[in-house]
């Protein structure tokens, strides 16, 4: 646990009693401070009340003038598209409003830390899709290479729940654009951007509020190192804005798919081969086309944000391609579930939006593509430029009938259930064929969620009889 710091003595308030709101009452107490917790459903207070914290209802303001703070789960709206009458009550107050994540930058660094050779950094990755499995890749290649590391945030545990890092001890963190539009602190030794795509509009007010959410990681306290997406405009803007000059190694420009030759420090991929340069000049480069955990050219440009980070960290370039090929992916995302009889089952659940769906057709051939759920706004009609592998679609859940009229040149079948898209499916593929889970929707007319929604992919492809 990480202690807070800066409120001994004083009541904190918490609104929001899931995974990251009790642990940031752990951590207020663990410091010092008296956590007044709060949750709108009963449930989340009962959970509360199990761990020996005394609800106190933050909607009343005799409670909340008597606070230093109040600290909101990411869930919660704190301004678009309206925000929590607490939340909004507290500002009416003046009473701060922070999130975990400003807790954790304020409270990191600890006493000891002056006796360590090395001390702690802490490398926070952001963006629209693939910060995930950036996240994830660059952790696994620290822990492959002998570094002290965990991760957090978005993934894994919440921040405040780790461990104090020790001597040489490197936190990597995933954050989303709800924690990072709020916290209050926000000081990464290295920060990664990874690309930028429609997503949360409704939360963030459009684009304009969803691109600043991602930019406070940089701009607030400025990393030592900033990586950079630079496939898409707003990536280009950020990394000009960071940098003196396009020599300025301090960023460092990744792309999947276009040649960076001429800046201080750059990574890129293309056709399947990643290449770092500096100063004019090729110095390590790697295959990526033989990793099984990162197939495709959205995964590549997430190989060369990890190669990127963990250089800015000091490791080698040769460790650092040993650990991509140990890199297994992660659940849901891209994620060989089984291969049978010459066919291959791929569980990416995780890829909800229309960006993250076309990434995964764009990564294989010969698809047979289940995809639907709770649509989101525009439904998959600007999927139709990607449909050039798919040999079927097999479309599930709420959607599915709005998604069929949107892909009228595809051949498809209006399955409803996982279980007969993939009986169904199965039944028609031959060897070659790739049957791909990228649902491009929500989960929530059917599972809790997408994690959810790939163990049922699993379970069913699992469950296929040999032929």
């Amino acid at each position: 646990m990480i202690p807070v710091h800066g409120f001994a003595g004083a009541r904190v308030g918490v609104l929001g009693l899931g995974r990251s709101g009790l642990a940031t009452a752990r951590a207020l107490a663990a410091g010092g401070a008296t956590p007044v917790v709060w949750d709108d459903s009963p449930e989340g207070r009962a959970k509360a009340e199990a761990e020996g914290f005394t609800p106190e209802d933050l909607r009343r303001d005799n409670v909340l003038t008597g606070l230093a703070c109040v600290v909101t789960s990411p869930g919660i709206p704190h301004l678009y598209p309206a925000p929590h009458p607490v939340l909004l009550r507290a500002m009416q107050l003046g009473v701060p409003v922070d999130n975990d994540i400003g807790l954790f930058f304020r409270s990191l660094g600890q006493q000891d830390w002056s006796n360590f050779d090395t001390a702690p950094r802490v490398v926070a990755v952001t963006g629209s899709n693939g910060k995930s499995t950036t996240t994830a890749l660059i952790a696994h290649i620290l822990a492959e290479t002998g570094r002290e590391v965990q991760m957090a945030g978005n993934i894994g545990r919440g921040v405040l729940d780790i461990d104090p890092p020790g001597d040489g001890g490197i936190v990597v963190l995933e954050l989303s654009s709800y924690q990072t539009d709020l916290a209050r602190a926000l000081t990464p030794d290295v920060a990664v951007f990874t690309n930028l795509s429609p997503d949360h509009l409704d939360r963030h007010h459009g684009m304009g509020g969803y691109f600043a959410a991602k930019r406070r990681l940089f701009a607030e306290g400025g990393p030592d190192r900033a990586i950079v997406g630079v496939d898409e405009t707003e990536g280009w803007f950020l990394a000009d804005q960071l940098a003196m000059g396009p020599q300025d190694d301090r960023v460092i420009r990744v792309s999947s798919g276009q040649k960076l030759e001429t800046f201080g420090w750059s990574v890129f991929a293309r056709k399947g081969f990643l290449s770092e340069w500096r100063k004019g000049r090729q110095i390590a480069s790697a295959d990526l086309r033989e990793i099984a955990g990162l197939p495709g050219a959205h995964n590549h440009q997430n190989a060369a944000a990890a190669w990127a980070a963990t250089r800015a960290l000091g490791l080698g370039p040769r460790d650092i391609e040993a650990a991509l090929h140990s890199f297994a992916g992660l659940p849901h995302r891209s994620q060989l579930i089984r291969t049978l009889n010459g066919v291959r089952f791929v569980n990416d659940s995780k890829a909800t939006n229309t960006d993250s769906a076309a990434q995964a057709l764009r990564a294989f051939p010969r698809i047979r593509w289940i995809a639907g759920g709770m649509g989101k706004d525009g439904g998959i009609a600007s999927l139709q430029a990607d449909m050039g592998n798919v040999l079927k679609a097999y479309l599930i859940g709420h959607s599915a009938r709005d998604f069929a009229l949107q892909i009228p040149g595809t051949a498809q079948e209006i399955c409803e259930t996982m279980d007969r898209a993939v009986a169904r499916a199965a039944a028609e593929a031959e060897p070659g064929d790739v049957i791909l889970l990228a649902p491009a929707a929500a989960s929530f007319d059917q599972y809790p969620n997408f994690e959810k929604r790939g163990e049922h992919f699993a379970a069913l492809v699992a469950a296929l009889p040999e032929a």
